[in-house]
């Protein structure tokens, strides 16, 4: 979590402890996602518009960390390193963060998340405790995460995920998914094909193409692929043709179970507006109808 700077000052070795709460007009599964998805944390860990966050490393998985620059105009960067301790999706989550400024320690905090499932909605309770070193940090992460949180309620309740088992080792998902010559054989819903223009699967890469529905209709897509970790996760930005404008962030993740492979489809759209769009002419039947086919497609080799 990206949290407001604060200049040096005295008081070393403060102590607080910081809850937030937040009710989300989404589902339990789809705020973890949102919580906890590095394409998705990417979107709403900015505070505030004023700030960029760089993402240098993530990895969430215990054990994995998480590793950001916020950059403010005049002020120097702030790094931020988030190490997964615990992970029970999607009920709880357990983290610790080091916020530093010009290789100085600022502040330590172990950092505990709460979702319950209500339904339709859930609700997120976030616990903070805080030990602020080199500066008193307790105003910036009340701040930050009254900010943060904020930003990432209105980001799960704009998000789509889609989930669907597979059964073959994760190697050969991976296999078919992150290659030219067979992903455009199975991408998309039953009766799309797919027409490439340009296609590079690799971090900054893309894949320029159009989808050609089952009356002809034509409509042109353009990937840009930001992330790529083997055989884990990729994540890409949806944009309405070749540079058009961007509708979505998206990421896909593959995970052992049992000798299958689970996959997860989500995207953030860009407003809610689009989101809903999406939903209504059927976005989540035809997105698993593409985990479908990509299922058949692997199960016919």
């Amino acid at each position: 979590m990206i949290q407001k700077g604060s200049e040096p000052a005295g008081g070393a070795g403060r102590f607080a402890l910081l809850t937030f709460e937040r009710e989300v007009a989404a589902p339990a599964s789809t705020l973890w996602q949102a919580w906890t998805a590095p394409a998705a944390r990417a979107v709403w860990a900015a505070p505030s518009p004023s700030v960029v966050v760089e993402f240098l490393e993530a990895d969430t998985r215990i054990g994995g960390r998480e590793v950001s620059l916020c950059k403010v105009e005049g002020r120097p960067d702030i790094r931020c390193e988030c190490g997964w301790l615990d992970l029970q999706p999607p009920m709880r989550s357990v983290n610790y963060e080091v916020v530093s400024a010009a290789g100085v320690a600022q502040s330590a905090a172990l950092v505990t998340a709460e979702i319950s499932d209500e339904g339709d909605r859930s609700r997120l309770v976030v616990t903070v405790q805080l030990s602020s070193l080199a500066t008193d940090m307790e105003a910036g992460y009340r701040e930050g995460f009254d900010a943060g949180l904020s930003n990432l309620a209105g980001v799960a309740e704009r998000t789509m995920v889609l989930q669907r088992v597979i059964a073959a080792p994760r190697s050969v998902v991976w296999g078919a998914w992150m290659n030219p010559e067979t992903l455009p054989q199975w991408w998309g819903p039953d009766g799309f094909t797919c027409r490439t223009a340009r296609i590079d699967l690799r971090s900054g890469g893309e894949w320029v193409f159009d989808m050609i529905g089952p009356d002809g209709t034509v409509f042109p897509n353009h990937h840009r692929y930001h992330e790529v970790r083997p055989q884990e996760r990729i994540g890409y930005a949806l944009l309405w043709g070749e540079n058009g404008p961007k509708h979505a962030d998206a990421w896909a993740s593959f995970e052992d179970r049992d000798g299958s492979t689970v996959v997860t489809l989500g995207m953030v759209f860009s407003t809610a507006a689009e989101f809903q769009t999406a939903k209504g002419f059927g976005a989540v039947e035809l997105g698993m109808q593409t985990l479908g086919k990509l299922e058949r497609f692997i199960a016919s080799r």
